[in-house]
């Protein structure tokens, strides 16, 4: 993939990653578009990015997506990578059933569903455009769980069947799909989180990350893993009860509190 010259929507842009991602990509001489939910958020990161557009628009909306890509298609029609990067991510105790079912599940609603809505949305016009990427950004945690977030762990992993199904059947296409799956990296998704649960867990900075990226999507690289993903994944593959196991300590201190 060619690191400049492209059009760019990056869903979730506001801040972490999707922020890093931008303004990464803006440097390097690409039109970026950003969206999120929240418009004052968008304001204040269109005033540290510059030249970026920011449209408000939630991917656990259909509807939604629907306003989005009737914008993006008549104002860039060149769109050729799109990045699939909102997500949300909770603590929640499967022994305290006080969530309604709409907070049970919201994780899903946005880290799955909107991805596969924003795909399906916006392929017809990817497949128009050359040099068209996909991306979807998952988690090492798509490899094995953190058990203190149960959901968003189960929404990476099926994130990262998706996406595999989903390169599996463009293969026949122009369009690339890759797959990001960050370590546990220094943004606003930790702030759920406190020090015991992050003991032994080493985290990455996000310029590190996004550079980490970059040069993957650079070389074609499908499965980009920084830091400790890697080794999430190889450690779910080798020795699979021996890391749940380290995985699920933090889940004493759940239930204890």
């Amino acid at each position: 993939m060619n690191l400049n010259g492209n059009t760019i929507l990056i869903t979730g842009g506001s801040s972490g990653i999707g922020f890093e991602m931008a303004k990464e990509f803006l440097a390097a001489n690409n039109k970026v578009i950003i969206t999120g939910r929240n418009r004052e958020r968008l304001e204040k990161a269109k005033q540290k990015l510059g030249d970026v557009t920011i449209i408000q628009s939630d991917v656990s909306k259909p509807d939604s997506i629907k306003e989005l890509y009737a914008q993006v298609s008549k104002d860039f029609p060149d769109l050729n990578v799109l990045i699939n990067n909102a997500g949300v991510m909770f603590t929640i105790n499967l022994q305290d059933h006080n969530l309604s079912a709409s907070e049970l599940t919201k994780e899903l609603d946005i880290n799955v569903k909107g991805t596969i809505w924003m795909n399906d949305t916006f392929l017809p016009l990817l497949k128009r455009n050359k040099n068209a990427a996909t991306v979807t950004v998952s988690s090492g945690l798509a490899f094995v769980p953190l058990p203190i977030s149960p959901v968003y762990c189960a929404t990476k992993a099926a994130l990262h069947s998706y996406t595999l199904s989903l390169r599996a059947q463009l293969k026949n296409t122009d369009v690339k799909v890759f797959e990001l799956a960050p370590p546990a990296t220094e943004t606003e998704l930790l702030a759920d989180f406190n020090e015991e649960d992050m003991k032994g867990i080493a985290t990455m900075k996000v310029q590190a990350m996004v550079a980490d990226f970059l040069k993957g999507f650079s070389k074609d690289k499908y499965e980009i893993c920084p830091g400790q993903a890697s080794q999430l994944k190889f450690m779910s593959r080798f020795f699979p009860s021996f890391i749940l196991k380290q995985m699920s300590k933090t889940v004493d201190r759940m239930h204890g509190s």
